[in-house]
């Protein structure tokens, strides 16, 4: 009897993990960088006040997107001129102000472009702890229930050049960060429980040009498993490049020009999506199986139009919704990249679609909401319109959608 008891048991803790790893937000875009929330029940007309559970107005500036665990919502904030560098938690149930932590001060920043700020890095949050990011002006550890900063890294040089935006992912035992520069462009990855780093490589990519405005990049990892090999995806400007999380071995590059890369890769049907920025070809489905420069053996398919720079892509089933920056909303086949439809909304927009349910959402920098069907045409389901835009891209766990403007937090629920 004791075997079944223990299978029984293992299998619960097992489940266990899995629905809470549903009922959490870890990272930007979520924890597979995809945005999307099948099983949500959240309000679609974001225009009736009863549908807002609460709102808060974060001081200072800061596009970070919230992160969740538990009933905790996080996200980070600066000063207008940079000098002072926070990390806010709320309870994500009430809104109540948890923590309100200065983590770092900086005599004289560097200039960060107005259409960024210095806390437009999105946290990564697990049990226990949090992980903030604000580019060269610094890493730190923190714990959620005391807010004592466990570590802390400020030794990293980088010219951001207008300002970081490169996001943290975690794995079980190491917090990744870019440094994709003006000046130096590296890839690092530190110690989870003391901050030390494990290993740093520089990009030595062949960029073309000794611009290093064209060396720039604002992009996020994505960690794949695909058939038993395990990858950290990092875009760059020119080129992205897969590691090896544990040695920070380069396995394979890809070649797709463009710079300015910010969008998080999908992994999905067994490509990885990667969204390269300005260049000739924004977007490239690369088989991860490949060694070595893979440009011309495993890119599956291309596509340049109507391809966003910013605003993140969704994937449902076998379709990719995308929000191109001005306005232009299209479905895609996630195998081929055949255009399946194309709707013009209008608007400019900077932060990522967003998947609640069967509905997708778009906003713009000037605060329009607008709510269409995943579906296999357009079909709008409501508009809203908020005091102030969005840059920051937003959450959504069980029956909460959690959307960060340029002004406010705001959490939408279903009245009951």
């Amino acid at each position: 009897m004791r075997l079944p008891i223990f299978l029984s048991f293992c299998l619960t803790l097992l489940l266990g993990n899995t629905l809470s790893a549903e009922d959490n937000w870890p990272e930007f875009r979520g924890s597979d960088g995809n945005g999307t929330s099948l099983s949500a029940d959240v309000p679609t007309d974001l225009s009736d006040s009863s549908n807002i559970a609460w709102k808060v107005e974060p001081h200072g500036k800061g596009w970070s997107s919230p992160v969740i665990w538990g009933d905790q919502l996080w996200i980070t904030t600066a000063t207008v001129d940079g000098k002072k560098q926070y990390a806010l938690c709320y309870d994500r149930n009430s809104g109540e102000t948890i923590h309100d932590l200065l983590l770092f001060e900086n005599e004289s920043p560097d200039e960060a472009h107005e259409t960024n700020s210095y806390a437009s890095c999105t946290p990564a949050i697990e049990e226990g702890r949090v992980y903030v990011h604000f580019g060269k002006y610094g890493t730190a550890c923190l714990d959620t229930k005391t807010g004592e900063k466990l570590w802390e890294r400020r030794d990293f040089e980088c010219n951001h050049h207008r300002g970081p935006a490169s996001s943290t992912v975690i794995d079980d035992k190491h917090v990744y960060v870019a440094y994709d520069g003006f000046d130096l462009q590296y890839v690092v990855a530190l110690d989870k429980k003391t901050g030390e780093t494990v290993w740093k490589v520089d990009r030595n990519i062949d960029y073309g040009t000794d611009n290093g405005d064209r060396k720039k990049a604002y992009g996020t990892a994505l960690l794949i498993n695909h058939e038993g090999r395990r990858q950290l995806i990092y875009p760059s400007a020119v080129e992205t490049q897969a590691f090896d999380p544990d040695t920070g071995k380069i396995l394979w590059t890809v070649r797709h020009g463009g710079m300015n890369a910010a969008i998080r890769p999908v992994y999905r049907h067994g490509l990885v999506y990667i969204f390269a920025g300005d260049g000739q070809d924004k977007l490239v489905a690369v088989d991860p199986s490949g060694s070595g420069d893979v440009t011309l053996t495993h890119v599956a398919w291309r596509a340049g139009k109507g391809i966003p720079l910013r605003p993140g892509p969704v994937f449902v089933d076998n379709k990719i919704f995308l929000l191109e920056d001005k306005g232009v909303v299209s479905c895609l086949d996630a195998k081929n990249g055949d255009t399946l439809w194309v709707k013009r909304i209008g608007g400019n927009y900077r932060a990522s679609l967003l998947c609640a349910g069967d509905n997708l959402y778009a906003f713009t920098d000037d605060g329009h909401a607008t709510v269409f069907k995943v579906a296999d045409d357009y079909e709008e389901v409501a508009q809203a319109d908020f005091p102030s835009g969005f840059q920051a891209s937003g959450a959504v766990v069980g029956d909460s959608l959690y959307l960060r403007s340029v002004k406010g937090l705001y959490c939408f629920r279903n009245p009951k």
